[in-house]
């Protein structure tokens, strides 16, 4: 599976889930279970990639704003979402966290910025497809420390300042 196809895979799961995460991890389960177990781990690969690449205190900053706080499994759970809204939200968010405001549609704060079964799709397919747990994806794993300079999280003015346009949107 080359980049391409992944984005096509969360693109097509998340346009029939109507944007609920829960039901797009549903799908691409389902949508993995149609492929070779090794497809399957491509997959995981390029997800865990990204989900890895996302690991910065910008983007969490965002998400403190959109979520109106953001715990450290929220910010897991989130950057999972952030992959499954697909490749142009997530790359213009890697590019400009605070562009977040223009890039998302309607947000239900109910179902949105938590992709938590996103991130388990790849291995629960895998596990049905083999009867094992899925092996060592072989990439690095995240830093332990998000990259970039802190945000002080708990500072609404710091907050504000950086992010004007999703505090506009999400704060007001």
């Amino acid at each position: 599976m080359d980049e391409t196809e992944f984005w096509e895979l969360i693109d097509a799961t998340r346009e029939v889930a109507g944007g609920d995460p829960e039901e797009q991890a549903d799908l691409l389960v389902e949508r993995l279970l149609q492929l070779d177990p090794d497809v399957v781990l491509d997959f995981a690969r390029h997800f865990e990639a990204r989900y890895n690449r996302a690991y910065r205190w910008d983007l969490w900053g965002a998400a403190w704003v959109l979520l109106d706080g953001c715990s450290d499994d929220a910010f897991d759970f989130f950057r999972c979402w952030l992959i499954g809204q697909g490749r142009e939200v997530y790359e213009g968010a890697l590019h400009d966290p605070d562009g977040l405001a223009g890039l998302l549609g309607e947000f239900d704060e109910e179902i949105d910025g938590d992709g938590e079964e996103l991130g388990y799709a790849a291995d629960e397919a895998y596990e049905q497809l083999t009867g094992t747990v899925a092996p060592d994806l072989g990439i690095a794993p995240a830093p332990a420390e998000p990259e970039g300079t802190p945000v002080d999280l708990e500072n609404e003015r710091v907050l504000a300042q950086r992010y004007p346009r999703l505090w506009e949107r999400f704060k007001d």
